[in-house]
């Protein structure tokens, strides 16, 4: 016995170590040493300013923490001390947080390479390691990619790094307009062979110059411009000793990335490229992509990043139609309208005739009477007085905003900043309190200008950061936008999901445009195209893999909504089965028959549209039953066609039992024309009614036996 004891504990020991060996360790930089977003970062770091009102090193965690990381060393530069207090407080120094070490380390670096180089002197990595900056928004499964990166590792020790790369189209609005990274890849092996960066500036910055050696040496090179680094690396513990070796790195791409690529005859050091194409990652970089960021996280294109995954200890966000996060304590005037890709935090009131839309509004803001807050960033405890209009702006914590005041795009206003009654900001400004402590070093440069009234410095930045600004914000640093907010009318925010009427069918995208005529046109422009395309898709015989990967490149491309996407699914499919039934609906298929064949092959489209199975209510699945019912309403044997699509996609398990009996009873499918297209649908709701209640009493027999 005793010998057989000894060898268990061997190999108990040998699996722990083994697994131990595999667990994965991850290096955040908290300070990526960069001034995008001043003036907010002379105050607080980066990682803890607010995204959809969770701080942003919360999705960092979160991604990490999906991706089995066990230890985690957090770099920190500036405000350290605030990063460690928000870190000691928080859920992942809990008992059951996913991460055996969570470490702080406080370095006097100035760049990410003496962050590099102090971590390799400090002999904490021992294995392989990810790095990531304090600012990734991202939902990727790294599994395979990890499995491919280790396999590629016990074949060539000299395999020292994949880069996760995101693959978007070369105009999309997320990648930084600053420089654009050119990847030179080898497609066979996935190796990247040369980085380069080209910018606007100059026409020599718009050449990439590579090695001639490459294209002998490889049948085969991708140029690829469409690709954005999200800074997701998987390394070995040898890119630690390369940083220290070369004292001159100083960044991750332009230094470290180019110099291991170019000297690649000296040191022998491969390194590889991950592409992923149908999930979501991005680095919040700069105000521009902070924007665009807010807006995929409220379109649910980050899903389960979302406000109502409530990632932070305390938070209670709901999620309602519309794109509309609310939490609880809230206090909203019964005349004012909040719409359209909204975050409400808690204890925050709105009076009356308010128009809150595309904006997220942080806790225990306090907002007047016939205010207007369109497509801003309003954080914590913000005061907003009766009559000001705010458009693209960012308002921090604290801020006091008086009466009937203007802010145009690209106003950046820092914490604690006062404006008083009356004040019209236009242009792009950064607006921030003049006190001492958080004035930049290099102040002589900046040319500042103070407003007596206000107690606030009027700021304008280098012309790099507005840049930034306007581009996030959609004007031009050298002029103001001349629309004046007060001009702004409710039709420019409207999209009416009430009112249906579908006209005839004329040309293709003319009578494309007719049926999608309820929504606004910023929509039609998103709904007809994708409209057009799965309905090219389905007549083709596209698989429906393809026109899943299809769409969701579209509603990236276009910042569309879920309600958007499934609109144009319903509208294509619609139209499809109507196709097949012929032009008057009696000399092709028969309605069961078209929607057969239209739904079931094509089912993982609409599957990937719902991502409600796990919620009590079923929004989405209502949703699309609405649409559908909209659509039927106005189509020749639309009572004939509505009742076979919902009973094949219950019998599909697209959607569920609940999700139609919601529908049924939702107000919005039981008035007007809505009501009579459902009438042959109701033997289909007795018999879901009478097959619960037949398995209630069932449920009860077994119990009393």
């Amino acid at each position: 016995m005793a010998p057989n004891a000894a060898r268990s504990t061997k190999a108990k020991q040998k699996l722990q170590d083994e697994s131990r060996e595999e667990s994965l360790q991850a290096i955040v930089l908290a300070d990526v040493f960069e001034t995008r977003f001043k003036p907010f970062t002379f105050e607080r770091p980066r990682c803890l300013l607010p995204l959809a009102n969770t701080p942003l090193i919360e999705y960092t965690l979160d991604f990490l923490a999906s991706a089995g990381v066990r230890d985690v060393f957090i770099c920190c530069g500036q405000h350290a001390d605030q990063v460690e207090e928000y870190i000691n407080n928080s859920r992942w120094k809990l008992s059951s947080s996913p991460f055996q070490t969570l470490l702080l380390l406080k370095s006097p670096a100035t760049s990410v390479g003496d962050v590099m180089r102090d971590l390799d002197g400090r002999d904490l990595i021992t294995r392989d390691f990810l790095l990531v900056s304090g600012d990734v928004v991202s939902n990727i499964a790294l599994e395979s990619i990890l499995d491919k990166h280790r396999a590629r590792r016990e074949m060539d020790k000299n395999a020292i790094m994949t880069m996760v790369l995101r693959e978007f189209g070369l105009e999309h609005r997320i990648k930084s307009k600053r420089r654009k990274p050119i990847f030179v890849i080898d497609p066979k092996t996935e190796r990247c062979l040369h980085y380069e960066e080209i910018g606007p500036k100059s026409v020599s910055s718009r050449y990439v110059g590579m090695d001639a050696k490459l294209l002998k040496e490889h049948g085969e090179l991708e140029i690829r411009g469409d690709l954005v680094d999200c800074f997701i690396d998987i390394c070995t513990p040898d890119v630690l000793g390369l940083w220290s070796d070369n004292f001159d790195y100083r960044t991750l791409r332009r230094s470290f990335l180019h110099g291991v690529l170019k000297d690649h005859e000296l040191n022998g050091k491969t390194i590889y490229a991950a592409i992923a194409s149908d999930q979501y990652a991005a680095r919040v970089r700069d105000l521009k992509a902070y924007d665009v960021v807010s807006r995929n996280i409220l379109g649910r294109c980050t899903y389960p990043l979302c406000p109502d995954s409530n990632l932070v200890s305390g938070q209670n966000y709901r999620f309602q139609e519309g794109n509309i996060y609310k939490e609880d304590g809230l206090s909203i005037a019964r005349t004012s309208i909040v719409k359209q890709k909204v975050v409400l935090g808690r204890r925050t009131s709105i009076k009356d005739r308010s128009l809150i839309v595309n904006s997220t509004i942080g806790r225990s803001c306090q907002i007047g009477s016939d205010v207007h807050v369109s497509g801003s960033y309003i954080w914590d405890n913000v005061q907003i007085g009766d009559g000001t209009k705010i458009h693209r702006a960012v308002v921090a914590s604290g801020a006091r905003i008086g009466k009937n005041c203007s802010i145009c795009p690209g106003t950046l206003i820092s914490f604690g900043v006062y404006l008083a009654d009356g004040t019209n900001v236009s242009g792009v400004h950064h607006i921030k309190p003049m006190r001492g402590k958080y004035q930049e070093n290099n102040a002589q440069d900046e040319a500042s200008q103070i407003d007596e009234t206000t107690d606030a410095a009027l700021q304008l930045s280098s012309s790099d950061d507005d840049s930034t600004a306007s581009s996030l914000l959609g004007t031009s640093p050298s002029r103001p936008n001349s629309q004046s907010l007060t001009e702004l009318s409710m039709s420019q925010f409207s999209e009416s999901d009430s009112d249906f009427e579908p006209l005839p069918e004329t040309s293709r995208r003319s009578s494309l445009r007719s049926d999608l005529s309820w929504e606004s046109a910023p929509n039609r422009d998103f709904l007809v195209e994708a409209t057009a395309d799965i309905l090219d898709a389905l007549q083709n015989g596209v698989s429906p893999e393809n026109i899943s990967l299809e769409l969701v490149s579209l509603r990236m491309k276009e910042d569309a909504s879920q309600h958007q996407v499934r609109h144009a699914v319903v509208t294509a499919f619609m139209r499809r089965v109507s196709n097949l039934m012929g032009e008057d609906g009696q000399s092709g298929l028969s309605p069961n028959e078209a929607v057969t064949e239209v739904f079931t092959k094509n089912k993982e489209v609409i599957k990937r549209t719902l991502f409600d199975q796990s919620r009590e209510a079923k929004d989405d699945q209502v949703d699309l039953l609405m649409l559908i019912q909209k659509d039927a309403a106005g189509r020749s044997r639309g009572e004939s066609l509505l009742v076979f699509i919902a009973k094949e996609l219950y019998d599909l398990e697209l959607v569920e039992e609940d999700g139609i009996m919601q529908w049924w009873e939702d107000d919005r499918s039981k008035s007007g024309e809505m009501k009579k297209v459902r009438v042959l649908t109701e033997p289909l709701i007795d018999f879901l009614q009478n097959a619960e209640e037949e398995s209630d009493d069932e449920s009860e027999e077994d119990g009393d036996e």
